[in-house]
């Protein structure tokens, strides 16, 4: 037995590392083409690089769903949000010292962040959540996605897009637009090879273990697929540019709590498990309303990013009744 869980924890490990790359591979495809058709790059950021970064969490739900787990899709997004806020804010913040934002996040930005937040606690608590509770959440997408276009349009450099646009546009002219559509092809079947086996491996070691699917997915699913939010904001500190981790943990959420749910309950009604509703969820709420008050003044110490990062610890230690 021994020998199986481990073999099907290298294959989640495995399963992992694909989707995420191919997921990389698969936005940066996607960018690229976008620019090509001469769509302009406010709209291409909010659009496929915001969902890119939700695409892990998003393909993994389906499976999920279509696999008789509903009960991963929930943990997954949940988990996922609560480590986007306490995990990776936490770690940008002690590599930066401190993260600070210019843009005007607290009118309409926030008010959403936390409105999604709020929707699932209120769509989950009855433990279910149905087609109808999704397609109110993915209105909500289309709603944020309208305002961050139309933000990101008047707030623009035009002269200094346009000279972007034109460097990408030359760039891709020399190598054609026919290389982007084959990666975005084998990345796209990437994806749907690494969701499949992270999938089949949480459902057998949870059988194994015999613990419930929705643990392994509120921790290492979850923590796996929020590595790409910590990449960028890790590497954005790096660079001087901490801010960026503000935005990046704003949009994932947003769009893991709307569109990820919203998406995942048109293939069938997700299951919500008790133990979500009654620590996890409360968990989650409390971590959004810490990052509501926290970025009121546009910056977060590296104090704030330690107490983040150690509330995150003791969240997963209470999971596993560690103490």
């Amino acid at each position: 037995m021994a020998v199986g869980i481990l073999i099907w924890i290298c294959i989640f490990v495995a399963g992992l590392i694909v989707l995420l790359k191919s997921s990389d591979f698969f936005t940066g495809a996607a960018e690229k083409i976008g620019l090509k058709l001469g769509i302009p790059s406010f709209v291409v950021g909010v659009t496929i690089v915001a969902i890119g970064t939700s695409l892990p969490e998003l393909i993994s739900s389906i499976f999920a769903v279509t696999n008789g787990a509903s009960e991963i899709v929930i943990g997954n997004v949940v988990g996922s949000n609560i480590a986007n806020i306490l995990l990776v804010l936490g770690v940008v913040a002690i590599v930066s010292k401190k993260i600070e934002t210019h843009y005007e996040i607290l009118k309409v930005d926030l008010p959403i962040f936390f409105a999604s937040a709020l929707y699932i606690l209120i769509t989950c608590f009855d433990g279910e959540f149905n087609y109808i509770e999704g397609i109110i959440g993915l209105i909500g997408v289309i709603v944020y996605l309208i305002y961050a276009a139309s933000s990101a349009k008047k707030n623009d450099n035009k002269s200094k897009q346009k000279k972007e646009l034109k460097g990408i546009n030359k760039e891709l002219i020399k190598e054609g637009i026919s290389p982007q559509l084959l990666i975005l092809l084998i990345s796209g079947f990437f994806i749907f090879i690494g969701a499949k086996y992270t999938i089949d491996s949480v459902i057998q070691i949870s059988e194994m273990l015999n613990i419930g699917k929705e643990l392994i997915a509120i921790s290492a699913v979850a923590i796996g697929t929020s590595l790409p939010e910590l990449f960028v904001g890790y590497s954005a500190a790096k660079k001087g540019n901490a801010g960026m981790a503000f935005g990046n943990v704003l949009g994932s959420n947003i769009f893991n709590s709307f569109g990820v749910l919203g998406v995942a309950s048109l293939f069938g009604v997700l299951t919500i498990p008790s133990s979500i509703i009654m620590f996890s969820l409360p968990v989650m709420i409390g971590a959004s309303l810490l990052y509501f008050f926290m970025t009121q003044d546009k910056q977060l110490t590296l104090w704030e990013g330690a107490i983040l990062l150690l509330l995150y610890v003791l969240y997963i230690g209470k999971i596993f009744t560690l103490f």
